[in-house]
């Protein structure tokens, strides 16, 4: 089983630019910026543990949520946001842009991971000499580099902070719209999905959707609500959601999503370390509900783990039979943002490879 989760090719839909820094990087950046940080760079990646919120939201959902913390958390915990923080800030040019990018897809490529798509957040203020093209031109030379030395593709999402406005958002877009690029596929709505409803963005996807970008988002992830799904849906126009746990707290959308085969994007592994068993959990109960379930690795280099990781979870954890796992593969590839002629020889190059495992 270990070979055949390494051969398998995949496609990676669901992970934060950011999020796939390594410790590595991190410290080296971190210590030429000279970070007053309160802890070594790489303890703190060791030590980041995502404190849940308000544990009354939870009380009454079907898959009990753990209300406490677990075994084996560390003492001292750093936040995802905040590590994130500490990562944006020590980065210094185009040229760690590009090579955060490019190492995002050195480690997707020993993994087996064949394209690769990845959010990216606005440009921080101490980059701004940079722009929104400038920045996206840096990633897109990281992803070009990678295309030709690993033989893959990938695209770019821009992320909707949902703790911002509706018209901050609907700004967010239009930058996007108004400045073009093959390798920026589509938006993402991210953050904590209790900051900010779905239906405060209906205006910004719309915007993306009559420009012809592709949309995804959060959602059913840290709400307890299975109707935010349907809004991500209906309103927004989604092609796709990122997680979806959720969902679970209501039948009626369950067998919608199921007959509608939506594609979720989830990831055994969460920065919150008390919530693994509840998420893994929650993915078996979806995959046995006959939904669509392709898995991601989120913020990779911070969890830490890899796509390999979630697979041998499925796999070895959650008694996920090998067909169903290649289905998975395959789904990913369905799913993806590539255009249709190139979408087409990555399925072919896949049922090729699939066929000799």
């Amino acid at each position: 089983m270990s070979d055949f989760l390494r051969d398998l090719p995949k496609v990676e839909l669901h992970c934060h630019l950011i999020g796939t820094v390594r410790a590595t990087t991190f410290a080296e950046l971190a210590r030429r910026a000279r970070l007053d940080l309160p802890a070594d760079p790489e303890r703190i990646f060791a030590d980041i543990n995502s404190l849940p919120p308000d544990p009354a939201l939870y009380r009454n959902t079907r898959i009990p949520v753990p209300q406490g913390r677990s075994a084996g958390e560390p003492e001292v915990s750093y936040s995802l946001f905040q590590a994130s923080a500490w990562v944006i800030a020590a980065l210094r040019d185009a040229d760690d842009l590009t090579r955060i990018v490019y190492e995002a897809f050195e480690d997707a490529h020993r993994n087996n991971v064949r394209h690769l798509e990845m959010s990216f957040d606005e440009v921080p203020e101490h980059l701004s000499s940079l722009g929104y093209t400038g920045s996206v031109n840096a990633y897109v030379e990281g992803i070009r580099m990678a295309e030709r030395d690993f033989g893959m593709t990938g695209r770019l999402l821009a992320a909707v902070d949902r703790s911002h406005s509706g018209e901050q958002a609907v700004e967010r877009v239009r930058t996007v719209v108004d400045n073009p690029n093959d390798y920026v596929a589509g938006i993402g709505l991210d953050n904590l999905e209790t900051a900010g409803p779905p239906e405060r963005f209906v205006d910004a996807y719309r915007l993306a959707g009559d420009a012809g970008l592709k949309r995804t988002a959060h959602s059913s992830e840290h709400a307890p609500l299975a109707e935010n799904t349907i809004t991500c849906l209906d309103d927004l126009g989604c092609d796709r959601i990122d997680h979806g746990y959720f969902v679970l707290e209501d039948d009626e959308v369950v067998a919608r999503l199921r007959d509608e085969q939506v594609a979720f994007l989830t990831a055994s592994t969460t920065s919150r370390r008390s919530w693994r068993p509840w998420r893994r959990a929650s993915i078996a109960a979806m995959i046995e509900a006959g939904l669509n379930v392709i898995p991601c690795s989120d913020d990779p280099g911070m969890f830490p783990t890899s796509l390999t990781e979630e697979y041998r979870i499925l796999a070895e954890e959650l008694a996920v039979p090998r067909e169903r796992l290649t289905a998975m593969a395959l789904a990913g590839v369905e799913a993806c943002w590539l255009p249709e002629t190139e979408k087409a020889q990555l399925r072919e190059r896949f049922q090729t490879e699939i066929k000799a495992l």
